[in-house]
């Protein structure tokens, strides 16, 4: 037998940022978004041998291990080895007399881009040892699950929107409050106004990528020291993920560009690094050519970013980003999240 499974990257539509600790503890968070046919991996192969066999393949990395209960998190492959370690404690990996398996992962994007790889890795994998070891883990434990182990059990700084966002699937707009509690709440868009969004949505890679962590963890402490600046822009974020949400259901996608706008604007309050002067170009030749709006994806610093164009103009902003050395990425929305299955 082989078990796989696979689960979507998102676009983070408005919102971003308010689904993180102890912003969302204070105040609740708000957040919009979408799934997109890029995908984090997961594939595990039983073998014979008495070995925990870790490959990234995308990332060119592999570790080899013999059978045992823990695995080392030393800075390699640590999000493979502490989803091994964490279902190991809890459901006793081996005790039926199997032993031995490969994990091997892909993710269609690069680390560190903003489109929540790390996250959706996470519940790529527990998708896979869920199918494996028939756990039972509904899409609210799962996401939950996935969430624990990358913010707990590792210590990785970050919001919650990437795990429900990979295991739910679809356009999403979601409530964080206090003691880890969410609500996803699934938009029924019509067809034809999700297939404009796609049509004048831009996805550009600015092909640099950033460590979220730390731009995190400055946006958490601004929280903590009671920065006013700080607080207000992402009360303004909130408001504009509602903003968001009524103009999609609505089909008033005219008003896209200003809500995104007027989020890319209060984005660079909530913490230092989030823009920087190659970010703040792009922007500007972009709406120069015809973008009505964008936004930085993720946490900020690098990465992707998106960009509302109007009518045709996506080609105009195409091909004004040429001199900054990125890439326009294709994509289609997803409907659904996380799929495992066996061969």
């Amino acid at each position: 037998m082989i078990y796989r499974s696979k689960a979507p990257l998102r676009i983070g539509l408005a919102g971003g940022g308010t689904d993180v600790s102890p912003y969302s503890d204070l105040y609740g968070g708000a957040i919009l978004n979408a799934t997109i046919s890029l995908y984090a991996n997961a594939t595990i192969e039983p073998i014979s041998d008495n070995k925990i066999i870790l490959e990234g393949i995308d990332r060119n990395e592999e570790q080899q291990f013999e059978w045992r209960d823990e695995l080392p998190i030393d800075g390699k492959l640590d999000l493979l080895k502490g989803i091994y370690n964490r279902i190991q404690k809890d459901y006793g990996m081996g005790q039926n007399g199997s032993k031995g398996f490969r994990l091997s992962t892909y993710v269609d994007a690069p680390a560190g881009s903003g489109l929540g790889t790390s996250s959706t890795l996470v519940v790529a994998i527990i998708g896979a040892f869920t199918e494996m070891l028939r756990l039972p883990l509904g899409e609210y434990d799962m996401a939950q699950y996935a969430y624990e182990i990358e913010r707990k059990d590792l210590n990785l700084a970050g919001g919650k929107q990437d795990q429900y966002a990979a295991t739910f699937g679809g356009v999403n707009f979601m409530e964080f409050y206090a003691d880890d509690k969410v609500i996803v709440n699934p938009l029924r868009i019509k067809q034809q106004y999700l297939f404009e969004l796609e049509n004048n949505l831009l996805l550009y890679y600015t092909s640099t990528s950033r460590d979220s962590a730390n731009i995190i963890q400055k946006q958490s402490k601004n929280v903590v020291d009671k920065k006013g600046s700080s607080i207000e822009a992402m009360h303004q974020l909130k408001e504009q993920a509602r903003l968001m949400k009524e103009a999609l259901l609505k089909g008033k996608l005219h008003d896209f560009g200003e809500i995104l706008d007027i989020g890319f604007q209060q984005k660079r309050q909530m913490a230092e690094g989030i823009s920087n002067p190659l970010i703040e170009e792009i922007y500007d030749t972009a709406k120069k050519a015809g973008a009505t709006g964008g936004k930085i994806s993720g946490a900020g610093g690098g990465g992707f970013m998106i960009f509302y164009c109007p009518v045709n103009t996506k080609y105009a902003v195409i091909k004004s980003l040429e001199r900054f050395g990125g890439r326009y990425r294709r994509y289609k929305f997803t409907e659904h999240g996380l799929t495992t299955w066996t061969i």
